[in-house]
C-alpha cells in the first residue's frame, strides 16, 4: 500500500477580549486556555520527535498571550483569584464564584472534591448569597482550586510545587497563591518559546490566520454570502473592503515574524472560509498554502464524499491530495480537511477509552487512504486545538499520546507538515473554487440572520466613519492607530459566531457588550459621537438551550414505539440537549429529546430522534445505562428502521437475557424509541434514587451521549400522583 501522509493541524484561537481604551480584559479565556492547552499541546511532542504537526496560532491570540507573559494584562477574574482573601468583599465573592465554576462539570469541576463541595455550597439556597462562602478558608480554597483545575497535565504531574498543591486539595494559604501566580506567569512566558523551539528543530510548522480572525471572503465582499446560499437575506448595505482583508493578513505576517523570526508559509483562513478573491490576496502577500473543508471541494467539483461501509470514500482520490488553484499570476496550494475524522476527535472520542479511540482513528485513516488506489494519500485532519479537550478525561492527553504513538509505530503512516508534503508532492490542478467555510460550505453562521445582519450594518457604518475621519490632519496618530485596531477587532468572526440562532452561551451579554464597545471606542477615538443604536443590545435574550424538567407525575406508557396517546407521557421528565452553547460547532445531532419517568413497578424512557438523520442510516444502536455506580447497559440494535434485538451488559460482560428479570425489559421502535425497565431487573425498590444515561451509536462509535455531563439522576419517590 502506498505511503499515507497525515497532515494534522491544531487551530489555536480565542476572541480578542481586550478593551483597548480601558486596557482591560473582559473575559478570562485566553489566560485559562493558556494554562490548560497551549503549552502542553506542543510540549508533549518532545516525546514523539518523528511526529510532525502544524499549529495555527491566530495573531490576536498571540498578542494576548504576550500581554499575560509580560504581566501587563488587567482582568477581573485574574485579580480576584489572587486578591488577599481577607480583603475580598461580598460582591467580589459573588463575581469570583461566577467565574470559578464556568468549567466542565465532569472532568474539571469534579476533579477536586473540595472544589465540588464549594460549588454545591455556593449554589445552596439556605443563606443569603454573600454568606454562602463567607469563611476565609473557603475563599482561599476557591481561589486556588479555581486556578488548579485549569492547569496543564504536564505541570500537574511534573512540577513538584503544582503537584503538591493539587495533591493537598484543600486548606490553602496566601503563600500557596503566591506560588500559583508565579507558576501561571511561568507558563505564559514559556508557551510561545516552546512553539518557537519546536519550529526551530523542524518538528512543527506554525501557520497563521488574518490578525483578528475575520471571515476574509465577507470582508472582501459580503455578497459572497448569497453566492454560497442563494436567497440568503443580506445586510442593509453591502460591505466591500478587500483592503481590510489585505491589512489583516499583513498584520498577521508582521507579528509572526516578530515572535517566531520567520515569515509564515501557510494560512488557515478563519473558519476555513475561502473565496478566490480572498485567496488571491493571500497569495499576493506571500502565502504558499491554505486549508479549508472537504465540503468546499465537494461543492466545487459537484460531488459528495460519501463514506462506504468498508471505510473508503467516494471520489476520495479528489479529497486526499493537495490541489493547486491558479489565481491570475498567483497560485495557492490547498489542503482539504476530512470532516468526519476531524469531528470524531472533536466530538466522539472523548466518550471512548483512549487506546480504543486512537486505534479506531488510525484504522479509519488507513481505510480512507485506500480511496486513492495506488496513489499516495494525504489525509488532512484539522480542528480546534483547545476547546474539545475539557470533555476528555485528563484533558485528552492520554488519547493524544496513544494516537501519536501509533503514528510512530504503524508502518506506512507518517505525520508531516503541509510544507514538507508540498516539497515532495505535485498538487493536482483545481480550475476554480466555490466560496464557503468549514460549516456547511457556506457563511450562514456569520451572515444572513437578523442579528448577524444588524452587526454587519453597525460595522459598515463605523467603517464609513473611519474612512471619513481617519485622514484628518488634526487627528492624533496614536488615536488613529487605536481606532484602526478597533475596526479590525470588530471585523473578527467571533461576534457573529454568537449572534444569530446557531450558537449561544452564558456569556452572550458580555460578547454583545464588548462588540458594541469596540465600535463605540472607534467613534470616540476619532472624535465622533457614537450612534444611539450602539446602546441597544443586538443579541436578543433567549431561553436556555439545554433544559431538564424532573417528573411531576407517575407514568405508564404503552411500549410500542409510537406516541399512542398524548397523555401517556404527560408528567414525565424531559431532557433536551444543548446544541448551541458551544465554542465549537457540532453538526451530528441524532437525538432531539429524551422523556423519562416511572410507575410503581418500572422505569420508562423515550427518545425522539431526528428522523431525517437516523433514517438515513442502515443500522445504529441506542444504548441505555442505568445506575452509574454499577451500570446495567442495554444495547438496542436497530436496522432497516426496526428494532432487531436487545443485549444486556455489565462490566464488559454480556448477560443472559433470560435471567435476573431481564426477560421482562421491553423496548420498541417505530416513530420513537421506548424502553421499560422493571424494578426487579434493576434491583431497585420504590423510594430509591438511581441514574441513567442514553447514547446513540453508529459504526461502533458513540456519536451522541445524553447528558454530555455524565448521568441524569432520578429519585423514585412515592409522592408523585398518577394522572
Amino acid at each position: 500500500m502506498p505511503q499515507t501522509r497525515v497532515m494534522l493541524l491544531w487551530h489555536m484561537h480565542q476572541p480578542f477580549y481586550k478593551d483597548l481604551v480601558e486596557d482591560r480584559y473582559a473575559m478570562p479565556w485566553v489566560r485559562l486556555h493558556c494554562l490548560k492547552d497551549y503549552y502542553g499541546m506542543v510540549a508533549m511532542l518532545r516525546d514523539f520527535p518523528s511526529v510532525h504537526v502544524t499549529f495555527n496560532l491566530v495573531p490576536s491570540l498571540v498578542s494576548q498571550i504576550l500581554d499575560y507573559a509580560a504581566d501587563r494584562a488587567h482582568e477581573e477574574s485574574y485579580e480576584l483569584a489572587f486578591k488577599p482573601a481577607r480583603d475580598i468583599t461580598p460582591p467580589e465573592i459573588e463575581a469570583l464564584v461566577g467565574y470559578a465554576f464556568q468549567v466542565n462539570y465532569e472532568h474539571l469541576l469534579c476533579r477536586y472534591p473540595r472544589f465540588k463541595e464549594l460549588f454545591e455550597k455556593s449554589t445552596g439556597r439556605r443563606k443569603p448569597w454573600p454568606e454562602r462562602l463567607a469563611g476565609l478558608q473557603e475563599i482561599l480554597d476557591l481561589q486556588v482550586l479555581s486556578q488548579l483545575v485549569w492547569f496543564d497535565e504536564l505541570y500537574l504531574t511534573g512540577d513538584p510545587q503544582i503537584s503538591a498543591l493539587a495533591a493537598r486539595g484543600r486548606n490553602y494559604n496566601e503563600e500557596d497563591k503566591r506560588i500559583l501566580r508565579k507558576k501561571e506567569l511561568e507558563i505564559f512566558k514559556v508557551t510561545l518559546e516552546e512553539y518557537a523551539s519546536a519550529a526551530a528543530r523542524g518538528q512543527i510548522e506554525i501557520s497563521t490566520s488574518p490578525f483578528y480572525h475575520p471571515i476574509l471572503p465577507l470582508l472582501c465582499d459580503s455578497q459572497v454570502g448569497a453566492e454560497s446560499s442563494p436567497g440568503l437575506p443580506l445586510p442593509r448595505r453591502r460591505f466591500r473592503h478587500p483592503e481590510d482583508a489585505q491589512d489583516q493578513l499583513r498584520g498577521a505576517i508582521k507579528l509572526h515574524q516578530e515572535v517566531f523570526g520567520r515569515k509564515p508559509q501557510g494560512l488557515w483562513p478563519s473558519e476555513g472560509s475561502v473565496s478566490e478573491e480572498a485567496l488571491r490576496i493571500a497569495a499576493e502577500e506571500g502565502f504558499k498554502w491554505a486549508a479549508t473543508d472537504e465540503g468546499v471541494l465537494g461543492r466545487t467539483l459537484h460531488t459528495y464524499f460519501h463514506r462506504y461501509a468498508d471505510g473508503t470514500v467516494q471520489d476520495g482520490h479528489h479529497l486526499y491530495q493537495p490541489r493547486r488553484l491558479k489565481l491570475g499570476r498567483q497560485a495557492m496550494d490547498l489542503f482539504f480537511r476530512d470532516h468526519q475524522l476531524s469531528d470524531l476527535i472533536g466530538f466522539v472520542y472523548a466518550r471512548m477509552e483512549p487506546v480504543a479511540a486512537a486505534q479506531d482513528l488510525v484504522r479509519r485513516i488507513r481505510s480512507v487512504a485506500r480511496s486513492t488506489g495506488d496513489q499516495p494519500a494525504v489525509v488532512s485532519i484539522i480542528l480546534d486545538g483547545e476547546n474539545a479537550w475539557e470533555y476528555f478525561p485528563r484533558n485528552g492527553r492520554e488519547f493524544l499520546r496513544q494516537f501519536y504513538g501509533l503514528l510512530v509505530s504503524e508502518p506506512g503512516l507518517e505525520a508531516l507538515t503541509p510544507s514538507e508534503i508540498l516539497s515532495s508532492t505535485q498538487p493536482a490542478f483545481l480550475p476554480r473554487l466555490t466560496p464557503g467555510s468549514w460549516i456547511n460550505a457556506n457563511f450562514n453562521v456569520w451572515i444572513g440572520a437578523d442579528e448577524d445582519n444588524h452587526a454587519w450594518d453597525a460595522l459598515n457604518d463605523a467603517r464609513d466613519y473611519f474612512s471619513e475621519a481617519a485622514g484628518k490632519a488634526k487627528l492624533n496618530p496614536e488615536q488613529a492607530e487605536k481606532a484602526r485596531r478597533e475596526l479590525w477587532i470588530a471585523e473578527g468572526s467571533d461576534w457573529c459566531w454568537w449572534y444569530g440562532p446557531e450558537h449561544s452561551t452564558s456569556n452572550d451579554e458580555e460578547f454583545d457588550v464588548l462588540y458594541r464597545k469596540h465600535l463605540v471606542n472607534l467613534y470616540r477615538l476619532l472624535g465622533g459621537r457614537p450612534p444611539d443604536e450602539l446602546a441597544t443590545p443586538i443579541k436578543r435574550p433567549r431561553a436556555v438551550a439545554a433544559y431538564n424538567v424532573q417528573p411531576t407525575a407517575l407514568v405508564k406508557p404503552v411500549v410500542d414505539g409510537r406516541e399512542t396517546t398524548y397523555f401517556e407521557w404527560l408528567g414525565a421528565g424531559v431532557y433536551a440537549p444543548d446544541y448551541v452553547s458551544a465554542a465549537i460547532h457540532e453538526s451530528e445531532h441524532y437525538i432531539k429529546q429524551l422523556y423519562y419517568g416511572y410507575s410503581d413497578t418500572s422505569i420508562y424512557l423515550r427518545l425522539d430522534l431526528n428522523s431525517e438523520r437516523a433514517g438515513a442510516l442502515d443500522t445504529f444502536q441506542i444504548r441505555v445505562g442505568v445506575n452509574e455506580a454499577d451500570p446495567l447497559r442495554t444495547h438496542a440494535r436497530i436496522a432497516g428502521s426496526k428494532l432487531r434485538g436487545l443485549e444486556f451488559w455489565r462490566n464488559d460482560q454480556q448477560l443472559d437475557s433470560a435471567r435476573g428479570g431481564l426477560v421482562e425489559v421491553r423496548a420498541a421502535y417505530e416513530n420513537i424509541f421506548e424502553i421499560a425497565f422493571p424494578y426487579a431487573a434493576l434491583g431497585l425498590t420504590p423510594g430509591e434514587t438511581t441514574s441513567f444515561q442514553v447514547s446513540f451509536w453508529h459504526d461502533q462509535l458513540p456519536v451522541q451521549v445524553l447528558p454530555k455531563e455524565g448521568w441524569l439522576s432520578l429519585e423514585l419517590t412515592e409522592e408523585l400522583v398518577t394522572w
